[in-house]
């Protein structure tokens, strides 16, 4: 049986092709894993993306599973926890970004009848599927991603910046990327994510 050929940047670590395979790419409007992914892409700059994924459990269970409503309501001496809490990137501006996060998250949500319909904007609503054969191909970031960052910055978000962004986008479905020599590609376009 032939090994699947993946994007290059999924390593032999099971958790990472797990992440390719079944998340990385496929439609996501379920407002809170939306949260969770906006706030891991947060805490991955600067970092490798493997790293987030082996904090992910730790991460779901110190932000209490994503709930934007408790998060936004987090005080000095919990985010002073969270700060000593080994399972988690110990970074301070991180976690009060987090935490500020939350609040735009809410407000933003509040505004535009959940935070799904406010972000998929970005991409009018459809997945943008590219076609790249190489990594070099896939761009740090896009227009899309740019307008994202912006936006998000002036509701208050934190950690946001148009690469920030652009890896959420990948993430999140709202735009494919892998590579036209993936196994994933040659399978096409993947429903929406169901809610985990």
């Amino acid at each position: 049986m032939a090994e699947k050929t993946r994007c290059g940047w999924a390593s032999s670590d099971p958790l990472y092709v797990r992440y390719h395979d079944e998340e990385w790419g496929v439609p996501l409007h379920d407002d809170r894993r939306l949260f969770e992914m906006l706030v891991l892409e947060g805490a991955q700059a600067g970092l490798a993306w493997i790293t987030i994924l082996k904090k992910r459990e730790n991460y779901r269970k110190a932000f209490d599973g994503f709930d934007a409503e408790k998060v936004a309501r987090y005080s000095p001496a919990r985010v002073a926890r969270l700060l000593r809490d080994p399972g988690i990137v110990r970074n301070r501006l991180k976690v009060e970004g987090a935490v500020k996060s939350a609040r735009a998250f809410l407000e933003t949500a509040e505004e535009h009848g959940g935070f799904d319909p406010y972000i998929w904007r970005f991409v009018g609503g459809t997945p943008k599927r590219n076609a790249w054969k190489t990594l070099k191909e896939v761009p740090p970031e896009t227009e899309e991603s740019r307008a994202m960052s912006k936006d998000l910055r002036r509701r208050g978000f934190a950690f946001v910046g148009p690469t920030v962004c652009y890896a959420f986008m990948q993430a999140t479905g709202m735009v494919d990327d892998h590579l036209v020599g993936c196994f994933r590609y040659a399978a096409g376009p993947r429903r929406a994510s169901a809610r985990r």
